[in-house]
């Protein structure tokens, strides 16, 4: 039984106490956040008891840190946590400065405490099995990956603004699922963005449109597309090309149900954002976590994984900026 103590009792961090409640391998023990009434609010409904985060971090009865705050809070938390003895499972990015993520890595490495940072996509059962058949051989050598994820609709202006950019932020899921599926590192960089959603999110300093093309030191080449716009609902699909064929994962709908007429066929919407998509995923990776504060298996995503998909975020940030390919 793995006892957790959740910072930050927002979006994300209801979902995961809701998560680890559930769980029958772990205990909610504690909540914080910034605002206390959040923390209150989550820990009655989950039986947990709200304190402050330093508490927490410094708790004799708690022996692992879920962490779902700010971005800008994310190292510390991290640094201070595994300094505790604490093993870590922390929301994407470890921070919005890939120098950051290594001074935080560097850090942290001679606790010899387990990391993974939260790129729940790799734990999707269709993802997952994707994967799982390209290892096997069923397209032979991987050649061409596309990836497309665009949301249904941008979030505020506000957030946008401390985003880090919709390569940092959005992208950064698929930069990470490019390296998972490629087998290989990206070593150059193409990216262009325009403003076709949200005028005001160009004001802001941003892109809601971007394709990125990301090439490997053997000529694998993975393609990226986003919107922060899809009125269809949220759209995450995956094609892998290779020497022996294709491969692809589209995407979930509400209902399996199809309707054929003389008008055509017509199914029910797509699941409409990433709580109801990647529902699974997120009870997929706290129970790899577990199995990792457990049993010692590696964490994966690590905290590597994070540097990296940071590297190729800041990489297509600078491409777009410039018009120029970015060397990785």
């Amino acid at each position: 039984m793995v006892r957790f103590g959740l910072l930050g009792a927002g979006r994300i961090g209801k979902l995961h106490g809701n998560n680890i409640v559930a769980s029958p391998d772990a205990e909610l023990v504690a909540v914080a956040d910034v605002v206390a009434e959040a923390a209150t609010a989550l820990a009655e409904a989950t039986g947990a008891e709200a304190r402050s985060a330093e508490a927490i971090i410094n708790g004799d009865d708690i022996d692992a840190i879920l962490i779902g705050t700010s971005t800008d809070t994310h190292a510390d938390f991290i640094e201070q946590a595994m300094a505790a003895g604490k093993a870590v499972l922390c929301e994407k990015p470890v921070d919005l400065d890939a120098g950051r993520i290594e001074t935080c890595l560097k850090a942290v490495e001679p606790t010899g405490r387990p990391l993974m940072v939260g790129f729940n996509r790799r734990f999707d059962p269709n993802f997952a099995s994707l994967k799982k058949r390209l290892d096997d051989g069923a397209v032979g050598s991987v050649e061409m990956v596309t990836i497309i994820s665009r949301d249904p609709g941008p979030p505020p202006v506000s957030y946008i603004e401390r985003s880090g950019g919709l390569y940092r932020d959005m992208m950064i899921h698929d930069f990470d699922m490019a390296r998972f599926l490629l087998g290989e590192e990206p070593v150059e960089v193409h990216a262009v963005g325009s403003v076709l959603v949200d005028p005001a999110i160009g004001k802001a300093g941003d892109v809601d449109t971007a394709m990125v093309m990301l090439r490997t030191a053997s000529g694998k080449l993975c393609q990226i597309s986003c919107s922060r716009r899809a009125t269809y609902g949220y759209d995450q699909r995956i094609e892998v090309h290779g020497s022996g064929g294709m491969i692809r994962a589209g995407n979930l709908h509400e209902t399996t149900v199809e309707l054929a007429t003389g008008g055509g066929f017509t199914a029910d919407p797509v699941m409409n954002f990433f709580l109801e998509r990647y529902g699974a995923a997120y009870r997929l990776e706290l129970a790899a976590f577990i199995d990792a504060v457990e049993n010692g298996t590696p964490t994966s995503p690590s905290g590597h994984d994070g540097l990296m998909a940071q590297r190729l975020a800041d990489a297509a940030t600078k491409a777009r900026e410039t018009g120029q390919p970015v060397k990785v």
